[in-house]
């Protein structure tokens, strides 16, 4: 899935083995995933999606004025969240302390490939839906 913000941006589904790099695209305030060799086109992940960034993973700075903190994770499944609030970001990710993060508030230029596509995207759509994921504790 991409973000409701990308929805004018050139997009292509995730396969496993995909290098991907946090991005912010042009005319839209949303950030996401691109391919490594192509930058202009946001890569979709479904939820369940298991990526491995290359180094722990870095937010970006809150209001721009805060320092940008590391989550102190390479490891992270992805998940969309707040769907019931149409015109907020969705995309995020869940790292393995429990810890959830914005897409959107990566920080620029980390590389990261995808290890793991989930068994059947809808299936995982449906456990979200009734609930059978873990709570997750949004970190801004």
């Amino acid at each position: 899935m991409c973000d409701y913000s990308l929805h004018h941006v050139a997009s292509r589904p995730a396969k496993v083995g995909d290098k991907l790099v946090s991005t912010k695209f042009i005319n839209t305030p949303t950030g996401g995933f691109s391919a490594v060799d192509n930058p202009n086109v946001a890569v979709c992940l479904l939820p369940g999606t298991e990526i491995a960034f290359e180094r722990d993973v870095e937010c970006e700075a809150a209001l721009g004025i805060l320092p940008g903190r590391k989550v102190g994770q390479r490891l992270a499944r992805f998940r969309q969240i707040n769907r019931d609030q149409p015109c907020v970001h969705h995309d995020a990710l869940e790292f393995p302390d429990g810890k959830v993060i914005l897409v959107t508030r990566l920080r620029e230029g980390q590389r990261a490939t995808v290890l793991q596509m989930p068994a059947n995207g809808r299936t995982a759509e449906i456990a979200a839906e009734i609930g059978e994921t873990p709570p997750m504790s949004l970190v801004d």
